[in-house]
């Protein structure tokens, strides 16, 4: 049976706020190499399956990050699926398997969260050959991390016997995240192992254990699935079927109650990276037991998560604090109550506030935009396009644009006209003005722009045409 690496790639990541955001999540980060954790999770299995037979899962709105990500690695996705909202991974997977079965009525499914580090990924692969044959029999595998230490944070599976000729264990019973107490003596029985949320099973296996215990969610993704479209490398869902889905998890959906559970032992150096802590634990220290990233002075200071993205960090006479830099927002927190920073997502979120959502620099399929400055009836951005990108065909009803090219060659469409901008010109964009920024040359435009008007949100945009199919959205 062939190997498909099916890789999820819904979470946010809040509690790795002011990094990680709704619309730059966790997974699309470097946090412990120059490879983002979808690249490194991405590459993990490259010895034991072909390099464009994954299938993505992800939101829509990610779309064209994990797209570019991917290609950074050199391989071409098999496809990437893309849900108009999160459901949980019980359906997020359910339709991979509806993917795959078509393609390979054999298919084996190798099942992997986008947001996971491995320091020892060779462990991981002996794992999946351990775990092999009893998928290729019809045995839904998971993952169990062997403990080093009582964690409170986590889920937990005790094994049952041992299955005859193989290091994998049946499947007693999953458990919820335990108190302390509880989770020191799962340690000392040796019995229990965290659950790492992947799996090892065939599609058809998958999808006959959803009719068993979850029809509902899988007669919705079926729908979704056939009323579904694709659209280069992308398969876009039916929305409206599959958001009747019910949310639910693979655990809860299937694992818990079904009769085929395996668990096979791995230890791989594995985090979740759940948190700042977790980052601190699997991070290099130095003797001081900080870890430090960016332009950090450290003065009496033990046993800290110090990132300064920006500017000068420097800290003098504090023990066990996090402090997390960016350009539009500061974190700073016990490292024992770091698992709270979600209650401040919640707060901005409620607040309406965008420093939840985006960063001060926001990638687009054609490039990216930073603001730089803004006010009443004023905003300054710096734009940047990729060689032979282009913004959509738009206008604006309410805000007037003002562009300047400082490197690179623009070419501008406004109303009728089509010419080029060079380095020091600039261009005038009036409101109500159909326009369109392009890069026709081999290296990034950057281009100033200045925006003036009486609404300077942006979801002013008519879009009439884009290469991107973003026509019915709102973003630039």
């Amino acid at each position: 049976m062939k190997l498909y690496p099916v890789i999820l790639s819904g979470g946010s990541g809040t509690r790795l706020w002011p990094l990680s955001r709704e619309h730059f999540p966790k997974p699309l980060m470097p946090l412990m190499s120059d490879k983002t954790l979808l690249q490194e999770t991405a590459s993990r299995l490259d010895a034991v399956h072909d390099q464009d037979d994954a299938v993505y899962v992800c939101n829509e709105e990610h779309r064209f990050l994990l797209a570019e990500q991917v290609s950074l690695l050199g391989k071409q996705p098999s496809t990437i699926i893309l849900e108009p909202e999160g459901r949980n991974t019980a359906p997020a997977l359910t339709l991979a398997a509806l993917y795959l079965v078509k393609r390979d009525p054999q298919a084996l499914m190798i099942v992997m969260p986008a947001d996971h580090v491995m320091t020892e990924p060779q462990a991981f692969v002996e794992a999946v050959g351990h775990g092999r044959t009893h998928a290729e029999q019809g045995a839904l595998v998971t993952f169990g991390i062997v403990a080093d230490r009582p964690e409170t944070g986590y889920g937990y599976i005790k094994r049952a016997a041992a299955l005859p000729d193989s290091n994998a264990f049946g499947v007693e019973r999953f458990v919820e995240k335990p108190d302390l107490e509880t989770a020191q003596r799962y340690l000392e029985t040796g019995d229990y192992y965290w659950n790492s949320g992947i799996f090892l099973m065939r599609a058809d296996r998958w999808l006959a254990e959803m009719e068993r215990f979850a029809p509902v969610i899988l007669e919705r993704c079926r729908t979704a699935m056939d009323k579904g479209s694709e659209d280069s490398v992308f398969f876009r869902v039916n929305a409206t079927d599959f958001l009747a889905s019910p949310a639910n998890s693979i655990d809860y959906a299937v694992m818990e109650k079904t009769d085929r559970a395996v668990v096979v032992p791995l230890g791989a150096g594995w985090s979740d990276v759940g948190a700042w802590p977790a980052l601190w634990e699997i991070s290099p220290r130095d003797a001081d037991g900080n870890v430090t990233r960016g332009d950090v002075i450290t003065e009496d200071t033990h046993n800290a998560f110090l990132v300064a993205q920006h500017r000068c960090l420097a800290t003098v006479g504090v023990d066990d604090i996090i402090v997390v830099e960016t350009a539009d927002a500061v974190l700073v927190a016990s490292r024992d109550k770091a698992q709270n920073v979600k209650a401040i997502v919640n707060r901005l979120k409620a607040d309406q506030r965008d420093e939840c959502k985006t960063h001060r620099q926001v990638y687009r399929p054609w490039g990216s935009y930073e603001g730089i400055d803004a006010g009443s009836r004023f905003q300054v951005k710096r734009l940047t396009v990729k060689p032979g990108a282009q913004l959509s065909l738009q206008m604006h009803h309410h805000r007037a644009e003002h562009w300047v090219v400082v490197k690179g060659t623009a070419r501008v469409t406004c109303g009728d006209q089509v010419f080029n901008l060079h380095e020091n010109e600039s261009t005038y964009i009036p409101i109500g003005e159909k326009h369109r920024l392009e890069n026709p040359g081999n290296i990034p435009l950057e281009v100033i722009e200045i925006q003036s008007g009486s609404y300077l949100g942006e979801d002013d945009i008519v879009r009439f045409e884009d290469v991107y199919d973003r026509v019915r959205e709102h973003k630039a």
